[in-house]
């Protein structure tokens, strides 16, 4: 079913600098497949040798201090940074547990990682101590490196830890064992003073925030992040050297990988980094994006929520061109606001921890609000059953990647040391990432939601987004979450919690008046039959709604 908002289209708002036309750029894309690739030596060395002193790194925090850094002091830095790892002892393949805030160090040792071609393994700063042991456990770690912020969530760990034999840290007043490491530039004339890595050597590993059981580890090579992410970066991003992106994340999810290391850089683009450690304030953010003259800016849902609700005329966002948005499905009336506002239209766009940009909303397509767009350049996507066959048009069934006989460059390697995860996530000659969606008659796809989270309630299938978002377009949600709890009568039926918007108090009143509004705004069959108001919802450290917790915890 394709409902009416889905049918309404709008010609692209602003022009594509990089896509001009997107059926002949899937046709004509190729990937390239070096036997060599390392993103800091092949592309930020590149940029620092045909643009040394163009910005490539432009840091504020929240009390108003400034950093900026050229592409050669990149070169530089992480060059330093590459040495002072080796004299540490670690070699090629170690693999180095990364917790750092948003601080430019954060860059720098990344970037001498790759050089080096040490496995790193970033961590978000509000992980638990339980988390980082099961991570430098399951991962077998040789090295740990954190910022002075962030060492008390190392209490119990050094020296107790798996196979640490390394802990460094950045800024003053670490205890032993703790090493400092101190950011430095190499001399100017360093040159390639590493082996040539694989294209295929490990690049990095993140541990996937799923809805249920324990993280596993997605490997990601050298090519399949720091060239496949060239697709995010010059076509959903739309980014060029003369652009300032900002893309809000912290330095531990992958989406930090998307919108703040490879792909604004793989294009020649500067990384604008706020780096603020408290709750999020909409107002100070919108406020960056002004003074720093941002042109291409990246939010998650949750943060786009919050920002729409700004007087966004009291800013000056006219450097801004294009905005886009992924993590979760965004609600309509998010982007209608937004757009109401500013005249640009919320770009969507679908990948996973595992992969690159692989479905999106791109500029040079006519924006259809709702949907997360088509196939990427490069990717063959589709909508496949059960026996790995593809679908109707206009039938559910999970997204898919075609995996053989070409597997595309920006996909993961495999979950490392899980055959069951990998045997799962096969099916034929496709990779199934454990969504679902329609595909369109247009070649548009439409988010449904996981697969382990999809509700059948009385025959019908229900996704969790579609009464959320129609919760959401009632001015006294603030967060809405939906679940399925089991029925004898029907099978499942629909629950919503509900986080409440400022000035509106729970009660069976309000609770009622919910249910008829969104048998008003989507199919009456969808409406929650139950409601629970709550404070706050369990989230992943990538801030995706815990479902699975609700449906253990709250039922």
């Amino acid at each position: 079913m394709v409902s009416s908002a889905q049918e309404s289209a709008t010609m692209p708002l602003s022009p594509p600098r990089n896509m001009k036309d997107y059926e002949a750029t899937r046709r004509d894309f190729r990937w390239e497949r070096p036997e060599h690739f390392n993103f800091a030596a092949d592309v930020i060395d590149r940029h620092a040798a045909e643009r040394p002193e163009a910005l490539a790194l432009l840091w504020s925090d929240e009390a108003g201090q400034a950093r900026r850094f050229t592409w050669e002091d990149l070169r530089r830095r992480s060059l330093h940074a590459a040495r002072f790892l080796t004299e540490q002892g670690l070699r090629r393949g170690d693999r180095v547990f990364i917790m750092m805030p948003r601080v430019p160090e954060w860059w720098f040792l990344v970037l001498g990682c790759i050089r080096v071609g040490i496995v790193f393994m970033p961590g978000t700063p509000m992980l638990t101590p339980k988390d980082i042991r099961y991570r430098l456990e399951v991962a077998e770690a040789q090295a740990v490196i954190a910022d002075v912020s962030c060492l008390e969530r190392f209490d119990g760990l050094v020296g107790t830890a798996g196979k640490v034999r390394t802990w460094v840290s950045v800024g003053e007043g670490a205890p032993s064992p703790w090493g400092r490491y101190v950011s430095g530039v190499a001399e100017a004339n360093a040159g390639a003073a590493f082996e040539p890595t694989r294209a295929d050597a490990p690049l990095l590993i993140y541990f996937t925030s799923g809805t249920t059981g324990m993280p596993k580890m997605v490997l990601h090579t050298q090519a399949s992040y720091g060239q496949g992410h060239v697709i995010t970066g010059r076509y959903w991003l739309d980014l060029t050297p003369e652009d300032r992106h900002l893309t809000l994340s912290d330095t531990g999810w992958a989406k930090c990988a998307w919108g703040k290391l490879f792909g604004p850089w793989s294009q020649g683009a500067c990384n604008v980094v706020y780096d603020f450690r408290g709750r999020f304030e909409p107002a100070k953010l919108l406020k960056v994006l002004e003074t720093q003259k941002v042109t291409t800016f990246c939010a998650p849902p949750t943060a786009w929520r919050a920002l729409v609700l700004q007087d966004l005329k009291a800013f000056d966002l006219s450097s801004l061109r294009h905005t886009v948005s992924a993590g979760e499905p965004l609600n309509p009336e998010v982007i209608d606001t937004w757009k109401d506002a500013t005249g640009l239209h919320i770009h969507e766009g679908y990948g996973q921890t595992e992969t690159v940009m692989i479905v999106g909303m791109f500029p040079s397509m006519a924006p259809r609000v709702g949907s997360m767009g088509k196939p990427s350049p490069g990717f063959t996507v589709s909508v496949i059953d059960d026996q790995g066959q593809e679908v109707a048009d206009g039938q559910e069934g999970d997204i898919a990647v075609r995996v053989a006989p070409e597997r595309p460059v920006g996909l993961f390697q495999g979950y490392l040391g899980d055959d069951a995860a990998n045997a799962a996530c096969r099916r034929g000659d496709w990779y199934v990432t454990g969504d679902r969606a329609v595909r369109d008659a247009d070649g548009y796809f439409w988010f449904v939601g996981r697969a382990d989270d999809v509700i059948k309630t009385s025959g019908y299938r229900v996704g969790p987004f579609e009464v959320e978002s129609a919760l959401l377009e009632h001015d006294a949600v603030a967060e809405s979450a939906v679940i399925g709890v089991p029925d004898e009568k029907i099978g499942q039926r629909v629950k919503a919690f509900v986080v409440l918007a400022p000035g509106h108090t729970a009660s069976p009143v309000l609770a009622q008046a919910l249910q008829e509004h969104v048998k008003r705004t989507t199919a009456p069959y969808k409406y929650p039959r139950e409601i629970e108001f709550v404070t706050e919802l369990p989230k992943t450290v990538s801030g995706k709604i815990r479902r699975a917790e609700l449906r253990t915890t709250r039922t």
